[in-house]
């Protein structure tokens, strides 16, 4: 059983930063994409940094200058640096595997096509 297992997640205060950690060693395979999202209470999951096999990275508009994504092969490590952090950044965070491309459609309101794996999730509070 493939798992993706998050850690990081905390309560900071608005300007704060964190970083978040993906474990990937489950992935039996290399994914084409890897991405956070993110979902807020009553909102839509939404899609906030994504990398490719070609090591292309997007990000949505609202977390450009502000979070880095990262992938640590070595270690099997998935990250996202959260620095600036603001109220608006509050949600479950997300790391997810993917076969299907473009990635970068999931920072441009496109979904996770299901062809992978998602973890269970570490909550950011932003206050």
């Amino acid at each position: 059983h493939v798992q993706l297992v998050e850690s990081g997640g905390g309560s900071v205060q608005a300007g704060g930063s964190l970083k978040l950690s993906c474990d990937t060693s489950g992935l039996t395979d290399r994914h084409v994409c890897m991405t956070w999202f993110r979902q807020a209470p009553g909102k839509e999951r939404e899609g906030v940094a994504t990398i490719d096999t070609d090591d292309r990275i997007d990000y949505i508009d609202s977390v450009k200058g502000r979070f880095a994504i990262s992938v640590d092969h070595a270690k099997n490590t998935l990250g996202l640096q959260m620095n600036s952090l603001k109220p608006e950044d509050t949600g479950m965070y997300y790391c997810a595997s993917d076969r299907m491309r473009p990635c970068r459609r999931v920072v441009y309101g496109g979904t996770w096509s299901g062809l992978g794996y998602l973890g269970q999730g570490t909550q950011v509070t932003v206050s």
